[in-house]
């Protein structure tokens, strides 16, 4: 086991390289100019100024000199200074960072806590009509876009009782309850859509267990349906389900990136808009680094969780 955790997170620096290098090319593809983006409307420049703006961001240079430069900065933990605001890219994610993942973490909670049992649930309910209602509910949330459920309500919020969400973002530390009342309702919105695919796919899962024979001879030895299910179905039943919450870690980033522009969160999907808005290709850099970083730990979680939930599984 040990063996395997070593060799995944070696592989990891490799695909880290090739995050970083993609990352750096594709942000010189996209459109846009930062020292344009700097100029007010209006304001006009002579070629000699804007020459001049570029080589004080150090635009000038040739693109394999800026990326080793990057490269470089990276290994020492310099990611260099916004295009924008001339302030270190690394402070303005560490700041961002908490936000987030406190998003992040009470969207998963919320997602799995309804996924799960509702699953399990409609399961075992297999072909009633709450079971058809539960099912009906899941596509209902799998095709609704978190950004369109967040956008109406906040729409009817206003309209029909005059409420707005909270703006700005308190930590949790310094007033939780302000901290909860601002992060509810957009991780309850990400989690809820979420929650649909792992719903389904729990439901599928245990219906298929359900009929290998190891339950039926748990249940010819007397066992109460409870005992079953805790103890021969759900740890089978949830591998897939780990396998679909990993794969949709990077869904939740997409999702999380919109919804803390809506709700006026500062984490970092709103850096990535911002970034985007000025051309800041070195603060936009960062980040995208930070969700690519994010996800393949997510994934190595999920490889090393499948030998707690099937002890069968070894790695060698």
């Amino acid at each position: 086991m040990t063996g395997y955790i070593v060799q995944r997170v070696l592989l990891m620096f490799p695909t880290i390289f090739l995050v970083v290098t993609l990352t750096f090319a594709l942000m010189h593809i996209v459109p846009g100019d930062a020292v344009l983006a700097q100029i007010e409307e209006g304001t006009n420049l002579r070629p000699e100024q804007m020459e001049l703006m570029r080589e004080r961001l150090g635009l000038d240079k040739p693109l394999y000199v800026q990326y080793a430069e990057w490269l470089w900065g990276l290994l020492k933990f310099d990611a260099g200074v916004s295009l924008f605001t001339g302030r270190p890219v690394i402070d303005q994610l560490l700041r961002a960072i908490p936000i987030s993942i406190e998003l992040i973490i009470f969207s998963q909670i919320l997602s799995i806590s309804i996924a799960i049992p509702v699953g399990v649930f409609s399961a075992i309910k297999q072909d009633t009509w709450l079971d058809y209602l539960l099912r009906t509910t899941s596509i209902a949330m799998l095709a609704a876009p978190s950004f369109w459920i967040a956008t109406l309500v906040i729409i009817f919020g206003a309209y029909w009782f005059l409420w707005a969400p909270p703006i700005g973002y308190v930590p949790f530390w310094e007033d939780p309850i302000t901290n909860l009342k601002q992060l509810f309702l957009p991780s309850a919105i990400i989690g809820l859509n979420g929650s649909a695919t792992k719903m389904r796919m729990t439901r599928s899962t245990v219906l298929e267990v359900l009929r290998q024979d190891y339950v039926r001879t748990a249940r010819a030895k007397g066992l109460s349906e409870t005992m079953v299910l805790v103890r021969h179905v759900m740890k089978n039943a949830l591998i897939p389900v780990i396998t679909i919450w990993g794969a949709s870690i990077a869904g939740l980033v997409n999702g999380s990136i919109i919804i803390e522009n809506i709700f006026g969160l500062p984490g970092v999907g709103r850096s990535m808009i911002t970034a985007i808005n000025n051309s800041d290709m070195t603060q936009l850099q960062i980040n995208v680094l930070f969700y690519g970083f994010g996800i393949m730990v997510i994934n190595l979680i999920v490889d090393i969780s499948y030998t707690w939930f099937d002890p069968r599984v070894r790695y060698s």
